[in-house]
């Protein structure tokens, strides 16, 4: 679905210990903060989020492995102090396995309780974003182990002991695994409590209004499991809410929430917050179910959210949080109105254009030819009709069966939409009671097949530029715009030059010498037939390029 997409990783990050930030000297000799952690700077630990992430290449071990270590962050940091660490029988923790470097000239090994290699940290306070060792494991490691690390930012600014992913033993049967979610611009991350069955979540994106997710049931809005960061001036409201449907969220509040910050830095929300695995509250879903999940942001005023401007992304199918690692793909419309999009694109880009086309300017072009029965530009034009009605009435039922009735919220499209169908419908009705080709009436038939047909188009123009801004099938501005501008120029030109054509045709077969005019131009007139089936061509081609170029955009919403 969405190359735009949603992923989502799952870490098993279980453990029996807290994270807090950690401090350095300039040359890394910080030995004496081995048991705490705590750096000697005279300030205090960061107590929001960290921009600073802790991972390893692997979930298990066994005796003798090297574990892959990587600390990470978006912003850069001038010091740190890594740890990793079991838990004792009695509850105390102890330092476990040694070190290996893979840049020496930036990080020293360092001796923790009286453990050679047991930790790591910075050789000088030149900034740096990410730091890679590797952890051997001993022959007589615990079931599990923890990695932490402090990570100072500069002499002020510095995180304690934050907690990092938790690995475990062979054989050894973890706690829930924690799990990440990333969708641009929203991130939201989960990681299970320490010491009962609960999950961690941390969620970021743009700080105009709110970011939030949705646990739901299925891919439609209403009875879901909401929780959402709304930002109130220079703070943020963290709440658990209800959804019952496409309204404001119902009973938010921060029941069943532990644990709860937030900060606003550099342009985002950033906030945090735990709740336990399974809650009684009404409404609210146990974690260990298989959801949809739904990340969503959009506009807040007073903490008050607004309508989001854009679809949901949505995942492709159900997930478990707490699940093994898996990617997941999302996509921000419904399959269902993609395909309203592309059928209504390809009805009146494609076939209703060159049907069109075939009936005002190609007439001439086969006076003799016949296809079963009838000439072949009325059979290509009927046909190709025909088939612009039929894709007409398929993608406009869609919206209806998506929506269960109306959009109240769709402005004119869907009533554009109502009138491209009806005259379309009109079409065929006037065609079927047309009189004969000598018949007086004739050019009654002739004008209200063209005028219905003409407003019919403009119609339908005028829909497709519209429907690409609808949040249930939003296309990628401006280009999308600019390729349906370029298509309707194309036509314009095309529709131009042939009316041009036709009219000096018109001209030269009323002149007084016609019988000369008409032997004298039999050549020219061949080869402007030519000419007019290599503009056909032509106007095939560009279209049919201006059609995939936006059912691409389509498929990859």
């Amino acid at each position: 679905m969405s190359s735009v997409g949603l992923c989502c990783l799952f870490f098993i990050s279980v453990s029996l210990h807290y994270w807090v930030p950690a401090g350095c000297y300039a040359n890394g000799k910080v030995t004496e903060a081995c048991g705490n952690m705590e750096p000697h700077h005279g300030v205090p630990g960061q107590t929001i989020p960290s921009p600073y992430l802790l991972t390893t290449n692997s979930t298990t071990f066994s005796p003798g492995d090297h574990v892959q270590v990587i600390l990470s962050g978006t912003s850069h940091f001038e010091g740190f102090l890594l740890q990793a660490k079991g838990t004792a029988s009695q509850g105390s923790a102890f330092t476990v396995g040694t070190f290996t470097l893979t840049d020496p000239k930036r990080t020293q090994l360092l001796t923790c309780n009286k453990q050679q290699d047991s930790a790591v940290s910075h050789t000088s306070d030149a900034r740096q974003k990410e730091v890679v060792v590797v952890w051997n494991a001993p022959q007589d490691s615990p079931n599990e182990v923890q990695f932490f690390v402090t990570v100072v930012a500069h002499y002020s600014v510095l995180w304690v002991k934050l907690p990092g992913p938790v690995i475990y033993h062979h054989g050894v049967t973890p706690y829930p695994p924690q799990s990440t979610v990333t969708s641009p611009p929203v991130q939201m991350t989960t990681s299970p409590s320490l010491f009962r069955p609960s999950v961690r979540f941390e969620l970021s994106g743009p700080a105009e209004g709110y970011v939030a997710f949705a646990l739901s049931w299925d891919t439609w809005m209403g009875n879901d499991d909401a929780y959402m960061c709304v930002k109130d001036e220079e703070k943020v409201l963290v709440s658990a809410a209800i959804i019952s449907g496409r309204t404001q969220p119902d009973d938010q509040s921060q029941s069943g929430l532990s644990a709860v910050s937030w900060r606003l830095t550099d342009g985002l929300i950033q906030c945090t917050f735990s709740r336990p695995v399974k809650l009684a509250n009404p409404g609210r879903y146990d974690l260990d179910q298989e959801y949809f999940l739904f990340i969503a942001n959009g506009h807040a005023q007073y903490g008050k959210i607004w309508k989001h401007s854009r679809q949901p992304l949505i995942s492709t199918h159900r997930k478990r949080i707490t699940s093994p690692p898996e990617i997941l793909t999302g996509s921000r419309a419904p399959t269902i109105m993609k395909l309203h999009g592309a059928l209504m694109l390809l009805a009146w880009m494609l076939t209703g254009s060159v049907g069109t086309f075939i009936a005002s300017f190609y007439k001439p072009d086969w006076p003799n030819q016949t296809l079963l029965g009838q000439k072949v530009w009325f059979q290509v034009h009927r046909g190709l009709m025909i088939l612009t009605v039929t894709l007409t009435i398929v993608a406009f039922g869609l919206p209806f069966f998506y929506r269960k009735g109306w959009s109240k919220h769709a402005g004119v499209h869907p009533y554009l939409g109502c009138g491209v169908l009806a005259l379309s419908l009109i079409q065929p009705i006037i065609a079927a009671f047309r009189p004969l080709p000598d018949s007086d009436r004739r050019y009654i038939f002739n004008w209200a097949h063209w005028g219905v047909g003409s407003v019919t188009e403009i119609m339908a123009v005028a829909a497709m530029f519209l429907g690409m801004h609808q949040s249930s099938l939003l296309l990628p501005q401006p280009w999308a715009m600019h390729v349906l501008i370029g298509y309707v120029t194309w036509l314009a030109l095309f529709r131009f030059l042939l009316l041009v054509h036709k009219h000096h045709i018109k001209k030269s077969l009323l002149s007084d010498d016609q019988q000369a005019i008409l032997s004298d131009q039999s050549e020219p007139c061949h080869w402007g037939s030519i000419m007019k089936s290599v503009t056909l061509a032509a106007l095939v081609l560009v279209i049919t390029g201006c059609l995939i170029t936006l059912l691409y955009s389509i498929a990859n919403i």
